[in-house]
């Protein structure tokens, strides 16, 4: 493996539908210095988004005339799994490991190893390269809103409603929000709660053990959701019917995604709900308690009335509890308004392959 091994890395984690563009001064290749050794980016950049056992990785690379030792390899494998670096799971026939995207995936799973460095470095490179990545479809995230706000009468589909996400999961924890903990660490705090991101697991008992996640009872977790809603936060998911393994709870100041609307003017850095808000003009009093709780400035006072922005609406539904008349409720966008949700990851992915214009199979 000869060359630059960051260079590589960072073309090669580009080359992934969810994309990591250069920089002109090289933000991100000094990321990837801090998370990687040379060893270990050099082997990263040659990983596939399957999972492979060692022996599968050490056959392939020896075909394209590469030095490589499956025990060696294995070793540096699992070191990366551990700090977050890659992905591992059980194949037919045994552990297998897998390139990760950086965003979402290894900068998230480095809420254990944050510290000031990199914190200031993923600042670095976020301001320079990230209006490229959050402005592609389908967006990385998509919003989805409590089940209490929506109108009562309404059907409601599983994968459309935080509320039941939580109860189709057995298993539940919590753990930091990276984005308010690196901003913390650059001296720009938020004043939001932190412990807030939520996982899932179809397994029960998925987190007893684990370092960085503390298990929920799934009571607990309905309690979670709550104290993010009151906080104001917006629950995002992953942008696909299937696979909703997650709930961040974002914010305006401090998350990667909704910075982007706040301090880039990308409007839609989310997919909106299915949903959108309605003001009932007979119960309000257009007392604007609503316009302090909505982050995308989609309420107005116009004409004498609250009236609500449609387009600037992502139907989160956080304004809805706050209002003292009970004069919000969301009801279902029309057909024409109805965003476009992949079916699942596999789908997401060949999407934004396709309008990022990279040929996934180069991955696969």
């Amino acid at each position: 493996m000869t060359g630059n091994p960051y260079q590589q890395l960072a073309h090669r984690l580009d080359q992934l539908p969810n994309g990591f563009p250069a920089t002109e001064d090289g933000a991100e290749l000094r990321l990837l210095e801090k998370l990687y050794t040379p060893d270990e980016a050099a082997l990263a950049a040659q990983l596939k988004l399957k999972l492979e056992t060692p022996a599968e990785i050490a056959e392939r690379l020896q075909v394209d005339g590469l030095d490589t030792d499956a025990k060696s390899i294995k070793q540096t494998l699992k070191g990366m799994a551990r700090k977050g670096l890659i992905s591992a799971g059980k194949t037919e026939h045994g552990m297998g490991f897998s390139l990760m995207p950086f965003v979402v995936g290894v900068y998230e799973m480095q809420i254990g190893r944050i510290d000031e460095e990199l914190a200031r470095l993923f600042e670095d490179y976020y301001v320079q390269a990230f209006g490229e990545v959050l402005r592609t479809e389908p967006k990385f995230h998509r919003v989805v809103p409590i089940g209490e706000t929506i109108q009562i009468d309404m059907e409601v589909r599983p994968f459309e409603s935080a509320t039941e996400i939580v109860n189709q999961a057995k298993a539940w924890g919590v753990l930091d929000c990276i984005c308010r903990k690196q901003k913390a660490l650059i001296g720009d705090p938020c004043e939001h709660p932190v412990e807030v991101c939520m996982a899932f697991s179809p397994v029960p008992g998925t987190f007893d053990h684990s370092d960085v996640v503390r298990a929920l009872t799934h009571q607990e977790a309905l309690d979670t959701l709550q104290l993010a809603a009151r906080a104001g936060l917006v629950h995002t998911v992953s942008n696909s019917q299937e696979g909703n393994y997650y709930i961040c709870n974002c914010c305006t100041c401090s998350c990667g995604l909704l910075r982007g609307m706040a301090e880039m003017g990308i409007a839609n850095v989310v997919a909106h709900s299915a949903f959108v808000n309605r003001v009932d003009e007979e119960l309000c009093t257009v007392c604007e308690t609503c316009v302090d709780y909505c982050q995308f400035e989609a309420l107005e006072l116009s004409g004498g009335f609250m009236q609500v922005n449609t387009i600037r609406c992502v139907g989160c539904g956080i304004c809805v509890p706050a209002c003292p008349e009970e004069a919000l409720k969301l009801i279902r966008r029309p057909p024409e308004q109805m965003p476009f949700i992949p079916q699942n990851e596999d789908i997401w992915r060949t999407e934004r392959a396709m309008a990022r214009g990279i040929d996934i199979e180069e991955v696969l």
